[in-house]
């Protein structure tokens, strides 16, 4: 495999393969995963470009159905399907014990890999992840989960996409949209057991960003007692890496 080469592994046994870039450097490799209708190196590669995070292998993965990965139409999408692409990822990488920092929906499909392929994660930097099915209304997820599947795919998904905000649209027009719809079901749908109870349930170092413009973190106090250690970031919405780089690579790092 040549390092900093555009990679990929077939996840779905029928010639589908998720990919990543990545930027050599020694181990644990860091592991970024991008959330609903996202992609990794636009949220991530100017954060792990910084200097306090040089020298690290770091591996910006495409969930399937999502950026430069394939978008099979028999594919879930589900939480769990996702989870298994993503190591099919890791696996083909030589992977083991790696740093998974991931945004939204991908922390919530990295907190279901760090429970069904334990050996593969040796940490956890969540930015505002789903933790809970059946999110809020407010959610694009779940704005995205109310139209059923045809519906979205032949004529809400134009309709989402205009509405959406810049940062967001310039991203969610690259996923395919039946993927998406799928992705942001699975999504709101959750994983068995709950992603928060798998979070709290890791035996791993594990750190939970949240926004302050995002409000207060539901379950702060029992994730804390856990061993989650929850970091409010100033001046900052869902999108930390954005508002508050500086804040985000010192938690990576694991300096914040």
């Amino acid at each position: 495999m040549r390092e900093g080469a555009l990679q990929q592994a077939e996840f779905d046994g029928k010639g589908s393969c998720i990919r990543w870039t990545e930027a050599p450097g020694g181990e644990p490799a860091r592991v970024y995963v991008h959330g609903l209708g996202s992609v990794s190196a636009v949220y991530h590669a100017h954060i792990a470009a910084r200097p306090e995070l040089a020298g690290r292998r770091s591996l910006f993965v495409d969930l399937p159905g999502h950026g430069i990965s394939d978008r099979p139409a028999h594919f879930g999408y589900s939480l769990q399907d996702h989870a298994d692409a993503l190591a099919a990822a890791l696996d083909a990488a030589r992977l083991t014990g790696a740093e998974l920092i991931a945004h939204s929906m991908g922390g919530a499909v990295a907190i279901v890999l760090a429970h069904r392929r334990p050996e593969l994660v040796s940490r956890l930097v969540l930015t505002e992840a789903n933790l809970d099915a059946f999110p809020p209304p407010t959610a694009g997820s779940s704005g995205i989960a109310s139209y059923e599947e045809e519906a979205f795919v032949n004529g809400a998904y134009a309709r989402v996409l205009e509405k959406a905000g810049p940062t967001w649209a310039a991203t969610m027009r690259l996923a395919d949209p039946r993927a998406l719809h799928r992705s942001a079901v699975g999504l709101r749908h959750g994983s068995e057991p709950v992603m928060r109870s798998i979070l709290q349930g890791l035996p791993i170092e594990r750190v939970y960003l949240q926004g302050e413009f995002s409000g207060d973190l539901e379950g702060r106090d029992a994730l804390e007692a856990a061993g989650v250690r929850v970091v409010s970031v100033p001046g900052a919405g869902h999108n930390v890496m954005f508002d508050n780089p500086d804040a985000f690579a010192a938690a990576v790092a694991g300096r914040g």
